[in-house]
């Protein structure tokens, strides 16, 4: 079979990417384009590489074929030479006519259709009892792999497909490729979107030899909640608490398994069980009378939650409970942290989750001593005394705190709201004086958990200076002669034990801690990370912080607003199921392993992801194999659920079918988490050997066992076609701030890193390693504009990192999320400095942290809607902060900003096409 590559054959991947810019660049609106360049009439300048012309598709030789919509398979043209009007069918190869297999029949949504109506019938066996399938299973695989055609594999050299094409980093992941027979109901839903659950394998090996031979990682990340609120992201509910499970694996009845015995029974896809069918499932409640079974949600969709009943509950439901730790030291009033926390918080009062008025509050601050707060019951609406007013309790003992009058220190906010609208406005004026530096954290931590430990909750705790004093007191340890060194590790580890056993001791009391840090000095984020680390909380760290700086104090209100309004998930558990065979190995990400399978999270975070490693054990003999995630939790409203996640994905005995269907944006997400494990216990020289070594691991097996040629040191770099951005995407990983060689970055500030690092979902998590990067001085005429169709903010295509798209007349946007730098080029003329900024001289021109002035101009409207736009999101409490960014000014700023440019030479990290090299000389030597 003529492998991809050759004459005839073009690139599918290079197809989607095609079809995901022409997304990007839909019809025009008729808006005039305008074009910066260095000198109107200068007719030697070279063209930025940004507008360079497009080369021509480097495989295939016909005409180019209609473009595939995003995320699908183009059409391949005829292959030359086939026999009989042969084609060439993705997933299978040239083929004639009578091997064709036929097309699949298009699901129904919400139902099927008379083939599956018959095939349904034949698998309740009515005709007699006994099992629907009589053919055994290892006969049935071999019959359906021969037939089924599973994604192709497509070689691409590397070296040659340079620079690699950013635009793959947006495709979908390769198709879960499963017969019509493989679900009960044909609903495209029945398989869980990519949005909550990715294998790293979308086909799976049948043995662990396989597996071990590929060298490719088999894990699962997975991401329970895509939003901040329910109401953005529903999931189909079951309410008429009828949870059907098997009585063996304790697997949710779901799409993937299989009525017998005239629809009596049903038989588990995971441990194979049949177990009977409750006599409710077929009733409707609602309207007393027998439903369809068939237009249940858990036999429909891949994500569903259930309204557990009584028994799923070891106590009623708890409310949901916050404990505000506030430092108030001289840092933090000094910085505004302490006036803007109090007042973020008072303006977020009616945001934080209180539908059924149940939510509790308190509020502890802490110096040198710790400062509670008796909050009163307000006055009668017709009484003529003045409203009570809160008052301080101070508590000196710091190596044993003690809760004075606990009963109105944690209070309900509905019944006392006035009362504590009054504390939150009159906060930052009690310790305006305040001289004390001291900071007793640690016994801070110690109250609020002894406070709420009966009920649980979470610890919401907001400081600017390091614990100095109490419990578990810290010291400034930063040593600038151990950065890049091989000494640096032992400054990502945590200085205090408590840190840990303290948070695993909330864990057991269902407290979740958070950390918002902020300091110009050294805070020690290393050990304070350990507390949400093990507690399913996060840490947010903002260096430098100052609320005087108007950039500073919206990014914190706006990221402190969104933290407090998000919903919360309480006293959940996490467990993930698979078939007989498989096994869940190791768990990666913010709770505590109560058992070996078995997370625990005293509230579940909505922005946050799991990495879920697989091990083999046995060898499958089944054609596919399901993975089911549940999430046991109370929600706010004080209702218990499940939520299942189900997922179903074919296996194969062939390398070359695991390869193909490979997902290098999960393998990326897996291999994350093991450098920051690798970071965290090791050091920073460790994680990246363990990072060069797997891909050339990878690079080497595919070489050896899957390339049709290997001709010694003019041997190609040959990697498959799904695959082709692993590479950068390491690259970009070795050269993260959180992973970097360097001895210029501070250990708290790679500390912050590697925490965001080992929490982000998939689509942040690359987004951090490899930033976007758009051209703005010469976007589309349609960038910056809402599109007709959907309304959105249509963005401009996105650049390689390289300082090659950089024209020194240009203006650029880099954003990886967390940071977005504005660069103006040095030659820029005063035309674009105008319409951009509203200046027309560079010295003018405002750098560093700030917003981008608002000028009446089309093109400062269009830039100001493109950051909004990257700005905008419902499943992330992250607000970027706007660096601008002058090529010929701040010499630190645009040295930071250089970093970001991923493909380019750093001091001690190589360029991308360096880096290839290098794996090229390993393989061949």
């Amino acid at each position: 079979m003529a492998q991809y590559g050759q004459p005839g054959f073009p690139d599918p991947y290079q197809q989607q990417q095609d079809a995901a810019q022409q997304q990007q660049q839909p019809a025009h609106h008729g808006h005039k384009r305008r074009v910066y360049p260095q000198q109107q009439y200068d007719f030697n300048a070279a063209p930025p590489a940004a507008a360079a012309p497009v080369p021509p598709a480097a495989y295939g030789s016909g005409g180019p074929m209609p473009p595939a919509a995003a995320g699908e398979y183009q059409q391949q043209p005829p292959v030359e030479g086939a026999q009989g009007g042969g084609v060439f069918t993705p997933g299978v190869g040239p083929q004639t006519p009578a091997a064709v297999p036929p097309a699949p029949v298009a699901p129904g949504y919400g139902g099927y259709g008379m083939d599956s109506a018959a095939q349904q019938f034949g698998q309740m066996n009515l005709g007699g009892g006994g099992s629907s399938r009589a053919t055994p299973v290892t006969q049935y695989q071999q019959q359906l792999q021969s037939k089924l055609p599973l994604n192709q594999l497509y070689n691409i050299d590397l070296m040659q497909s340079l620079p690699p094409p950013v635009t793959d980093l947006n495709l979908p992941p390769p198709p879960i490729v499963l017969p019509p027979e493989a679900s009960i109901t044909q609903n495209p839903e029945a398989n869980a979107s990519s949005d909550y659950i990715r294998s790293t394998l979308n086909v799976v090996p049948t043995s662990s030899s396989l597996l071990k031979k590929s060298k490719l990682p088999f894990a699962l990340v997975i991401r329970p909640y895509v939003s901040l609120l329910n109401e953005s992201a529903p999931v189909p509910v079951v309410s008429d608490t009828v949870i059907c499970r098997c009585r063996r694996c304790r697997c949710y009845i779901n799409p993937y398994v299989t009525f017998m015995d005239q629809a009596h029974r049903w038989k588990c896809n995971m441990c194979g069980l049949t177990n009977e069918v409750p006599a409710q499932f077929d009733w409707d409640p609602i309207q007393n009378q027998r439903q369809d079974r068939f237009s249940r949600n858990e036999i429909n969709y891949g994500v569903t939650e259930f309204i557990a009943p009584p028994e799923y509950m070891v106590r009623p439901p708890q409310p949901p409970v916050y404990v505000f730790v506030l430092d108030c030291s001289v840092n933090s009033v000094q910085s505004g942290l302490l006036a803007t926390a109090a007042r973020t918080i008072l303006e977020s009062l009616d945001r934080i989750p209180n539908k059924d008025g149940r939510t509790r509050v308190a509020f502890i601050c802490v110096d040198q001593a710790l400062h509670f707060f008796s909050i009163p019951l307000p006055a009668e609406e017709d009484s003529d005394q003045p409203p009570p007013e809160p008052s301080m309790l101070v508590v000196s003992d710091l190596e044993d705190p003690f809760l004075p009058l606990p009963n109105t220190l944690l209070v309900n906010l509905t019944e006392r709201r006035s009362s504590i609208e009054n504390l939150l406005g009159n906060l930052g004026e009690m310790f305006g004086n305040n001289v004390t530096s001291n900071n007793a954290l640690g016994s801070a931590l110690k109250a609020a958990n002894k406070l709420i430990s009966s009920i649980g909750g979470k610890i919401i705790c907001l400081t600017a200076s390091l614990p100095t004093v109490g419990i578990a007191k810290l010291e400034a340890r930063e040593d600038r002669k151990a950065l890049g060194t091989s000494k640096e590790g032992a400054l990502l580890q945590t200085a205090n034990s408590f840190y840990k056993s303290f948070a695993v001791e909330c864990n057991r009391s269902q407290v979740t801690v958070d950390m918002f840090l902020f300091s110009s000095q050294y805070q020690d984020v290393a050990s304070l990370s350990n507390l949400p680390r093990y507690t399913g909380g996060q840490t947010y760290f903002y260096p430098g912080w100052s609320a005087s700086r108007q950039e500073d104090a919206i990014k914190f209100a706006h990221e402190f607003g969104e933290h407090l309004s998000q919903e919360i998930s309480m006293e959940a558990v996490l467990r993930v199921r698979s078939c007989s065979g498989l096994r869940m190995n190791a768990f990666y990400g913010n709770f505590f392993n109560r058992s070996s399978d078995l997370c625990s999270f005293p509230t579940f975070p909505r922005d946050q992801s799991y990495v879920v490693e697989v091990a083999i054990d046995e060898t499958i003999n089944k054609p596919w194999v399901s993975f089911q995630a549940a999430v046991l939790h109370t929600t706010c409203d004080g209702e218990r659920r499940i939520r299942v996640i189900t997922c179903t994905i074919p296996t194969s005995s062939q390398l070359q079918d695991v390869y193909a269907s490979a997902d290098q944006l999960a393998i990326t997400a897996y291999y994350t988490q093991k450098a920051v494990e690798k970071a965290l216990s090791s050091g920073i020289q460790e994680a990246h050997d363990l990072l060069t070594a797997r891909l050339t691991d990878m690079l080497q097996t595919y070489k050896k066992e899957l390339m049709t040629t290997n001709v010694g040191a003019s041997a190609p770099l040959q990697f498959c076609a799904n695959l082709r951005m692993l590479p950068l995407l390491f690259n970009a990983l070795l050269k993260h701030v959180g992973l970097r060689k360097s001895a210029q970055i501070p250990s708290d500030l790679r500390s912050a890193a590697l925490c965001l690092l080992s929490t982000m979902p998939i689509k942040y998590l690359i987004k951090y390693i490899y930033p976007d990067f758009y051209s703005l001085y010469d976007m589309p005429d349609d960038a910056g504009y809402p599109n007709e169709e959907t309304g959105e903010i249509v963005l401009p295509p996105k650049l390689n990192l390289t300082g090659q798209n950089i024209a020194s007349y240009g203006l650029y946007l880099i954003d990886d999320g967390q940071t977005q730098f504005l660069w103006v080029g040095r030659d820029a003329v005063p035309q674009l400095l105008l319409d951009a900024f509203g200046v027309d001289d560079m010295k003018q021109l405002k750098s560093g942290k700030c917003e981008l002035p608002e000028v009446d101009t089309a093109l400062n409207q269009r830039i100001r809607a493109i950051i909004g736009k990257t700005r905008e999101k419902n499943d992330s409490i992250t607000w970027p902060s706007l660096y601008i960014v002058k090529e010929d000014g701040d010499p630190s700023l645009r040295l930071w900003a250089s970093t970001f440019l991923i493909e380019d030479r750093t001091d001690q990290s190589p360029a991308y096409q360096q880096f290839l090299s290098s794996l090229r000389d390993k393989l061949n030597n």
